[in-house]
């Protein structure tokens, strides 16, 4: 009886979501954990190894930090959700910046850090969101879910908000301003079409000003990754048809798949990269 007790405990312990005091959160930041593996004869937690020490002590000041957010009894947990979010954002914004300036540093192109550091700074927490969620749940739909509506929420919500304030800021606030006209041409000053529109005759278009934003390599970039977005899609299609499970699976095929959608992303830094430094030369369309 007493085994089938210290068994429950341990369930209930696995399957706990929320903390009830800040005293709490604090223990377990500071407390060094052994991972998820428990000992089958008493059920009592396995000993920190190594590894754990060493990830204890780089992400100590990450867990101290966290450990301020208000525990999940307080407000039904909204209190946590609202503090979590707004954390996580500055977070990662600070992690965003650090990425470019080291890419700065080492000079590399903005549009490759962006695609590099930057996007794995932003992007490593929601792989851990989904590993976590795939080993909570009883299915695969937490975990890529979480990856969709994350990319979701940098599309429609990361780029259309600002873009969509920029835009009315120029159009009703800023204006046609002295540096617009000399960067993008104005009707009065004498700069006529060449025969196409280009970056130097867009004033002729919005006399009133605009949010300008030239592409770059964005065009060629975009379309690689969508390239490699329907290969993977369709790799979790065949996954669900003929292994039964898009996550796990035989040892050999998962690894097999692993390495398959690593090799996808290599190839769009790959490709992207050559296309920024000019070893692939397409001319792109500039956009506004």
């Amino acid at each position: 009886m007493d085994k089938v007790m210290r068994l429950v405990n341990m369930d209930r312990q696995i399957y706990k979501l929320g903390t009830s005091s800040w005293l709490e959160q604090f223990s377990d930041a500071l407390t060094v954990g052994g991972g998820d593996d428990e000992d089958e004869e008493d059920g009592e937690d396995a000993a920190p190894g190594c590894s754990d020490y060493i990830l204890h002590i780089i992400s100590l000041p990450w867990k101290i930090l966290f450990a301020f957010i208000p525990p999940t009894s307080i407000c039904n947990g909204w209190c946590c959700f609202v503090v979590a979010i707004t954390m996580i954002g500055v977070v990662t914004a600070l992690i965003g910046d650090l990425a470019s300036l080291l890419g700065c540093v080492i000079g590399m192109e903005d549009s490759f850090t962006a695609i590099t550091f930057v996007a794995l700074g932003t992007s490593l927490p929601d792989t851990f969101a989904s590993k976590a969620a795939a080993l909570g749940d009883d299915n695969a739909d937490a975990s890529i879910g979480n990856a969709t509506g994350s990319n979701s929420v940098n599309v429609f919500l990361g780029l259309g908000l600002p873009w969509t304030l920029a835009a009315v800021y120029w159009n009703y606030i800023a204006g046609a301003s002295s540096d617009f006209k000399k960067r993008y041409g104005y009707k009065e000053n004498g700069v006529g079409y060449p025969g196409t529109a280009t970056l130097s005759t867009i004033g002729y278009d919005y006399p009133n000003g605009a949010f300008i934003v030239p592409a770059g390599s964005l065009g060629f970039s975009v379309t690689v990754f969508t390239i490699c977005a329907v290969l993977c899609i369709m790799l979790l299609i065949y996954r669900r048809l003929v292994i039964k499970c898009e996550l796990g699976g035989p040892g050999l095929t998962a690894t097999r798949h692993a390495l398959i959608l690593v090799f996808l992303w290599v190839m769009y830094v790959t490709l992207s990269g050559l296309e920024i430094y000019n070893f692939i030369e397409l001319t792109m369309p500039f956009t506004r």
